[in-house]
């Protein structure tokens, strides 16, 4: 079980630091090397980066759920 939540826990953490890196901050950032600087003006902000947004959310969700379990799960070992 430790293994697995390990495993778990560094493979969320490289894909939300890469994640991260591919949102759009105030200059632009690295997002526009893979085309996300063209961006629609519906609602503020477009249907990819609002998509990027919800995966980001979800995958930080993960990684905080694998923290606690992998240290609940140190804690009584």
């Amino acid at each position: 079980m430790t293994i697995l939540l390990e495993v778990v826990l560094a493979i969320t953490s490289l894909l939300l630091i890469l994640l991260v890196l591919l949102h759009k901050g105030k200059g632009g950032g690295l997002s526009d090397l893979f085309g996300g600087g063209v961006s629609s003006s519906l609602g503020g902000s477009s249907v990819a980066e609002r998509n990027l947004d919800r995966i980001t959310i979800a995958l930080a969700l993960i990684w905080i759920t694998a923290i606690v379990a992998l240290g609940l799960v140190l804690k009584n070992a």
